[in-house]
């Protein structure tokens, strides 16, 4: 009986040319909410992120800051890049870097493999190539001879090449995102997808000449091997690509290809959505299940960019609104697969409205009145006739979206249940109530209510902002009564009556602290 298979996704590997900024992060960041939601749904995971270290872009970086490309690299993905994602709490299983010999190995065999069966052929390119996106160009995709993304001229490159019969594979592309949409999301990168295939797609070039900066072509070591072919490889090489099936690599492969989503940008989808698919479906491998483009985070209405100096850095906006305010803010305020701008005011009022105020001030309510009139001990339980039921329709409603890749949707159903707890506070009022002796058990059952809902609030809202949520529930003694909170289920979340009589309740630092003035 084979193993089950562990989600898998993948985020973009990044390319090495500078440090991080939120752009890369937001995809990251949503990547680790949607593992983390599926481990808190008990089932195995596998999240990969890494760095894109080959290519002509990384060696001019290198070169114009006196470095050799590796060590290049080696400085960047040490001090920069692996840093942020631990800053950000990013809990990935692996990090793959295309400079490994885990990974250049399988590349060589895999475009070894391809050649024997006759998908690659050698010929000359002539045209348009942009080292900023570090694609080969069709005329039709400049602007004033000029890549649109990167708004710098590209340069004509003529050049013998090694090409892969990517046009072979183009029905059997079209066919698939006609009959499985859901492989290719949101339905806007879909259209674009199949817009390009049905406008007529040309062979690949998959090989450079003229710079030495990647993997050799194994049969032709004067060339290397083009750095779109050898990166996308790496959410196959990560987990064991072409290892034999008994080994350690071939078991790995087994227990979690094909990947469920791979994430991306929108400016990579064709790369992702194209070329990716028909490497696998020529070397007789699964494709992915799905492939889901988001949009870009803009500045002054322009996608974030270092080279344009609009990148903005993670610690930037963490160093005033703290982590879990950032990886809240942006999968809450953005449609996940629209573009959307970045504003300190909106995040700002966002951070006091929604966290400060909403989440924030209810849990600190409840632990002061819990400690106040109850000794600090959780009376015992009792069900509200109106919390409950909400509480149930919530969960269902936020896992669907956020399994669906809808965090927005997700966020807003845990926090009106928020919304809705605080609710049932003000309509009830403790405080009140607590100033007749003879309504000890209404106040007793308000207050149990309450807890027994921010316990849920703080499961759901884990995978969105871990250390708050572990704050609150150590908060609520649930690390002792229940257990550690990464072990909750959300299918049982909705459980009424699991945090235990007699449970201590301790007053801990405010969740989301008043904003200093910025």
């Amino acid at each position: 009986m084979s193993a089950t298979k562990d989600f898998y996704l993948s985020t973009p590997i990044y390319y090495v040319n500078d440090a991080p900024h939120i752009g890369h992060a937001y995809t990251t960041v949503a990547g680790d909410v949607l593992t983390r939601w599926h481990r808190q749904k008990g089932e195995g995971v596998w999240f990969l992120t890494g760095t894109d270290e080959h290519g002509q872009k990384v060696m001019n970086t290198a070169e114009k800051n006196g470095s050799t490309p590796q060590a290049w690299c080696d400085r960047l993905v040490e001090e920069e890049w692996k840093p942020n994602w631990h800053h950000l709490n990013i809990a990935n299983d692996d990090f793959i870097r295309t400079t490994e010999e885990r990974h250049m190995v399988r590349v060589q065999n895999f475009l070894q493999g391809l050649k024997d069966q006759g998908f690659i052929y050698s010929a000359k390119y002539e045209g348009p190539y942009c080292i900023g996106c570090e694609e080969f160009k069709l005329p039709g995709d400049l602007v004033n001879n000029a890549c649109p993304v990167h708004s710098i001229p590209v340069e004509m490159v003529s050049e013998e090449n090694w090409f892969f019969k990517l046009s072979a594979f183009v029905p059997q592309l079209i066919e698939r995102y006609r009959n499985h949409p859901e492989t290719c999301e949101p339905a806007s990168a879909r259209n674009e997808v199949l817009s390009f295939l049905e406008g007529g797609v040309t062979d690949l070039s998959i090989s450079r000449s003229t710079f030495d900066w990647g993997i050799p072509v194994p049969w032709d070591t004067k060339q290397v091997i083009y750095v779109w072919f050898d990166a996308l490889l790496n959410y196959a090489t990560a987990v064991g690509l072409g290892d034999d099936p008994d080994s350690e690599g071939g078991k790995k492969f087994a227990k979690t290809w094909p990947a469920d989503v791979h994430l991306v940008g929108k400016d990579i989808l064709r790369f992702h959505a194209v070329i990716w698919p028909a490497m696998l479906m020529a070397a007789g491998i699964d494709v992915p299940k799905k492939i889901f483009a988001h949009g870009w985070l803009l500045v002054g209405g322009e996608k974030m960019s270092k080279s344009k100096l609009t990148g903005i850095a993670p610690r930037d906006i963490t160093d005033h609104f703290g982590v879990d305010a950032f990886r809240y803010y942006f999968l809450r305020a953005i449609p996940f697969g629209t573009d959307g701008s970045f504003s300190w005011e909106d995040m700002g009022a966002r951070y006091t409205s929604e966290l400060a105020n909403d989440f924030g001030n209810l849990a600190s309510r409840l632990t002061a009145m819990i400690e106040k009139y109850c000794g600090g001990l959780i009376p015992a339980p009792t069900q509200s006739s109106t919390l409950a039921p909400t509480l149930a329709a919530t969960v269902t409603a936020a896992d669907a979206a956020i399994c669906a890749l809808d965090f927005q949707g997700g966020i807003n159903s845990i926090m009106e249940f928020c919304k809705r707890v605080n609710g049932y506070v003000t309509e009830n009022e403790p405080w009140a109530i607590a100033k007749d002796d003879s309504r000890k058990a209404e106040l007793e059952d308000v207050l149990y209510n309450t807890a027994e809902s921010l316990r849920a609030l703080a499961v759901l809202l884990h995978p969105i902002m871990p250390e708050t949520s572990e704050k609150l529930w150590f908060s609520l003694g649930a690390d002792i009564s229940i257990g550690e909170i990464s072990a909750q289920r959300i299918s049982d979340v909705a459980n009424w009556g699991q945090l235990p009589e007699g449970s201590a309740v301790t007053k801990g630092a405010v969740l989301f602290p008043r904003l200093e003035e910025k």
